[in-house]
């Protein structure tokens, strides 16, 4: 997704709708939101069927218990623990007094502002919820006040709210809020209600431990791989391994000879095995002859496809951005410099496998699964199944990991197609194989630059081409505008630097296969190569990357900060540390404006003498805007680090004979524990709308890396990933 501004409108009055429970006789408040796509208020009619539906509730039951529905999914991002401290914040009620519950599915009620859809995505949920959350406990808040006050017969301005209870501040007497929510609930909404200054904020700002991470230590939290359903079955699949293939034919009869095994279905490019459990349906899967028709992909490969976007990365394209006079510029005198940049298909290999939960019935359709998308995946059931959208009941879970990879229904829609076949509940499980091999991988990437250094070498001229899939024209169809994909030109364009002339240009070529988001989408390769070739420029300025960096940012003081900060604090001028023999030591820098946080990394590097790569200590400065809990800031830096860390060091795709050749762990590595970094994380205080994060220490990792075995061995790497072959003394 793009980046975009938090800011937003104040809500108006109409904007607002106040609900009541129908249970319990509590308060129920839910917030109208705006949203990016359509911002306009929709004002309630008489008629209860028109009543504009709230994107997130708050409940506070008669016993007091606050319950949220939480719009945005948890994979890991730590959004079960921040979102909710924005509201015990405005409510005044202890952290631990709120109770979340998973939104179900509802493009309408549970939209995100930002994205203006029922996702989870693009470092977006902190910033989505920012403003929205905070007026919903400040709503609560004023409204539980003035029940207190009319109880009193008090002026509203003499009562106070405080941990989870009004007190009235001249008689000292007090209420709880759980009685007063009946009360509450009968009162109108207040008008522009005020939110607390963030200067005296007590718990947002704070560490805070996770919410969720007791339960995810002892085994009770419930992802989507964990659902026991009564009367379940295990079914794992095997899908044609050229995409566009289809099943040409199956022997079962082997399979359904071994003990637990009970049926096997098909659909036109897919076969499973249902059994009693795992083991058996495995065993079963493995016992099928299969044969595939491998259609008109069946000759696909890498070497193919590169030889093919060379070919099209010479066209000129569409632009994306035109700033001044480039081509002119580039005829000027001065020094010019010319660069290619390739980047690899890359898998998601998220820890928990996809799966899913399916149990069709003639009048519904039940899925537990752990999604980013619980609409996207409720809508694809339904229309797989033929019932309407109220028939289809999405229980979503938490998610094992979703880097992007579930954003996508593709594993709903085959589950259900195959449900559809069986009776009673069966959960699908994919294989680690089939996971790599059958996911929606990032697509492949060709970048030219060229540059004209003037006598003192500062750039005069920037022109870039981005060849590449548009992952938005599949995805989200109205992004994709003027031939120009959003996500593909993401960190390409909007440069933080000063130069005068600068030119973008986007060259679509599709794959044969989908190809889908990867943790950090655009920026991932945008700001890779936009950094890579930015040290290009200061290796032959003969400047120090950081003071060449620092001196084209004089219109970005948040991103000057960040960048000094980095420097600083990784004793960017202090001599390197004392190496062994044959091991050579580097720096390397990267700076960046992506998901509306500015952050800049400093990468310490060592390479032996064959030519093997190790990280071995991260620097990282962050301006993410406000902080709402620097606990989960840190924790988001070093998970994305260690993601793009594996990614950069050896993450590839490849494809022969239609096939990714990728299957496993084994040759698809993910960093272990031993090899991690040191990473420090240095967050800047800033008064600023908060801005994503879970995304960003992914981006900044990969040309930090990459420049700092550069400055160890002089060589530069323009081809991900990193080849030791080539670093060999």
């Amino acid at each position: 997704m793009s980046n975009m501004s938090p800011a937003r409108a104040p809500l108006s009055r109409r904007q607002f709708l106040k609900m009541f429970s129908a249970a319990g006789g509590g308060l129920m408040l839910g917030i109208a939101f705006p949203t990016a796509v359509d911002a306009a208020p929709i004002v309630p009619d008489s008629s209860e069927a028109n009543v504009f539906a709230p994107d997130a509730f708050i409940r506070i039951a008669p016993s007091g218990q606050v319950t949220l529905i939480m719009p945005r999914v948890e994979m890991g991002q730590g959004s079960y623990t921040s979102i909710p401290m924005l509201i015990a914040e405005e409510l005044e009620i202890a952290l631990d007094n709120i109770a979340l519950e998973h939104a179900p599915a509802n493009d309408v009620l549970y939209r995100d502002p930002v994205i203006g859809s029922q996702i989870t995505g693009a470092s977006a949920s902190t910033r989505s919820e920012w403003l929205p959350m905070r007026q919903a406990g400040a709503a609560c808040r004023v409204l539980l006040v003035n029940a207190a006050a009319m109880n009193w017969k008090a002026d509203p301005a003499s009562c106070r709210a405080e941990n989870g209870t009004v007190r009235h501040v001249p008689t000292g007497r007090t209420l709880s809020y759980g009685p007063l929510s009946v009360l509450a609930a009968k009162l109108p909404l207040p008008h522009n209600v005020a939110l607390k200054d963030p200067r005296t904020f007590k718990l947002v700002g704070t560490p805070v431990k996770r919410l969720d991470a007791r339960a995810k230590v002892d085994g009770s939290a419930g992802f989507g791989i964990d659902v026991r359903v009564p009367g379940m079955r295990i079914a794992t699949v095997a899908a044609s391994p050229v995409v566009g293939g289809r099943l040409k034919s199956v022997d079962a009869r082997r399979a359904l000879q071994i003990a637990g095994v009970k049926q096997v279905v098909q659909i036109d490019d897919a076969v499973a095995v249902v059994a009693d459990h795992m083991w058996a349906a495995k065993q079963g899967l493995a016992a099928l002859v299969i044969e595939w028709d491998d259609g008109v992909n069946a000759r696909f490969s890498n070497a193919s496809l590169i030889a093919k976007m060379e070919q099209a990365s010479a066209n000129d394209g569409v632009v994306a951005q035109h700033i001044g006079d480039v081509a002119n510029a580039l005829n000027g005198k001065g020094n010019r410099i010319e660069a290619r940049y390739e980047l690899p298909f890359l898998a998601h290999a998220t820890m928990e496998p996809m799966n899913c939960t399916v149990h069709v019935t003639l009048d519904g359709c039940d899925v537990w699964c752990g999604t980013q998308v619980p609409a996207r995946a409720q809508a694809t059931a339904a229309e797989v199944t033929g019932l309407s959208l109220e028939k289809v009941r999405v229980h979503n879970q938490y998610l094992g990991g979703g880097f992007g990879r579930r954003l996508e229904v593709d594993y709903v829609t085959q589950s259900v197609r195959f449900a559809k076949q069986v009776q009673g509940p069966v959960k699908f499980v994919w294989s680690r194989e089939e996971d790599i091999q059958q996911g929606l991988p990032r697509t492949y990437y060709l970048n030219r630059f060229e540059a004209l250094l003037d006598s003192s070498g500062q750039p005069q001229a920037w022109a870039h081409k981005v060849t590449g899939a548009a992952v938005m024209a599949r995805y989200l169809p109205s992004t994709f505008k003027n031939g120009v994909d959003p996500d593909a030109v993401n960190g390409a364009i909007n440069l933080l630097y000063d130069i005068p002339n600068v030119k973008v240009n986007y060259v679509r070529y599709e794959t044969p296969m989908p190809i889908g988001k990867w943790r950090g989408v655009g920026p991932t390769h945008n700001v890779f190569v936009v950094e890579s070739f930015m040290d290009e420029l200061a290796h032959a300025a003969g400047k120090d990357p950081f003071e060449y960096r620092r001196a084209l940012l004089a219109h970005q003081p948040r991103a000057k900060r960040v960048l000094e900060t980095a420097a600083s604090e990784a004793g960017w001028t202090t001599p390197l540390p004392a190496a062994k023999r044959g091991v050579r030591i580097g720096r390397g820098i990267s700076v960046q404006f992506a998901f509306a946080s500015y952050l800049a990394e400093v990468a310490e590097v060592e390479v032996n003498e064959q030519g093997q790569v190790r990280i071995r200590r991260i620097v990282c400065a962050v301006d993410c805007g406000h902080t709402v809990n620097p606990d989960t800031i840190r924790a988001q830096i070093e998970g994305g680090i260690v993601f793009a860390s594996s990614a950069v060091l050896w993450g590839e795709i490849t494809f022969r004979n239609g096939r990714i050749e990728q299957g496993n762990f084994n040759d698809y590595r993910v960093m272990r524990i031993n090899e991690a970094p040191a990473i420090e994380t240095h967050i800047i205080d800033s008064a600023e709308a908060p801005g994503g994060i879970g995304e960003a220490g992914t981006s900044a990792l990969f040309p930090a890396v990459a420049n700092a075995v550069a400055a160890a061995t002089g060589t530069r790497i323009r081809k991900l990933p990193i080849n030791p072959a080539m670093l060999k003394v």
